[in-house]
């Protein structure tokens, strides 16, 4: 099919370009880039595209929003190159990804709760703990290197977000180091799956001190709202991008 389409319509890089909002320079550097299947040329060293390299290029757009542009450029470039199995693992990593994500949003959220139950520690703008934190060693708290163990982080982690006021550590009067009680985990343990759900730590500071001053879930309500919008709007994109690329499959056979 894909010949017959060849040899029914030739197009110029102006041509492919001229719909999808792009620059000619763009469709050459599709091309380059394996993106497209290899363009024909005129007697004078012209390209010419066909109506196969304007379904790689919907197809990989179509990609970019589900999978992101370098998933989907290794993607297109597999077909390309007729490695099909290679193009469906891909994608199928993506998915696992996705997968993975929302069941990080799922920890963050199991995390949250956890919070709601402890009062927060006394200091400006914060409430008071109602009861001592339970015992996480003879110390009454954990050190860095057990919380870090913990989380599966290196201590410096902990230390960079002690810097930017996400966990805040007590001091062992007898040692001076660092002590974790129960809450500082719990508020560890949420800035831990906030990073793993893409947050960076200017993001995350505001959230972490809306849960102390508020105590609870419903300051971040708001902010899990918009991450379940965002992995539903990515598992839409990804059935757009399927559709087109299984399109696109098909003139190529």
């Amino acid at each position: 099919m894909g010949g017959n389409l060849q040899s029914r319509e030739r197009l110029r890089p102006v041509d492919l370009a001229r719909g999808h909002g792009l620059s000619t320079q763009a469709i050459r550097n599709y091309e380059e880039a394996g993106i497209l299947p290899v363009a024909g040329r005129t007697p004078h060293g012209y390209r010419t595209y066909t109506p196969l390299h304007a379904a790689a290029l919907r197809a990989f757009l179509a990609l970019v929003p589900g999978h992101g542009h370098q998933a989907a450029t290794a993607i297109m470039r597999a077909v390309n190159q007729d490695a099909t199995d290679e193009a469906l693992r891909l994608i199928d990593e993506r998915h696992a990804q996705l997968l993975d994500d929302r069941r990080t949003l799922q920890a963050v959220e199991r995390a949250l709760r956890d919070l709601e139950p402890t009062a927060t520690r006394t200091g400006p703008g914060m409430g008071s703990k109602s009861t001592a934190p339970t015992p996480l060693s003879g110390t009454g708290g954990t050190f860095i290197g057990p919380l870090a163990d913990k989380l599966g982080i290196r201590p410096a982690t902990l230390r960079k977000w002690e810097r930017a006021g996400l966990v805040r550590p007590r001091r062992d009067p007898a040692t001076g180091y660092r002590l974790y009680d129960e809450a500082d985990v719990r508020e560890a343990q949420l800035v831990h799956q906030l990073r793993r759900g893409g947050y960076l730590l200017e993001q995350i500071a505001p959230l972490i001190a809306q849960v102390r001053t508020a105590g609870g879930l419903e300051p971040l309500e708001a902010a899990l709202h918009d991450w379940h919008g965002r992995l539903s709007a990515r598992g839409r994109a990804m059935l757009t991008g399927a559709a087109e690329l299984e399109a696109y499959l098909r003139e190529r056979s």
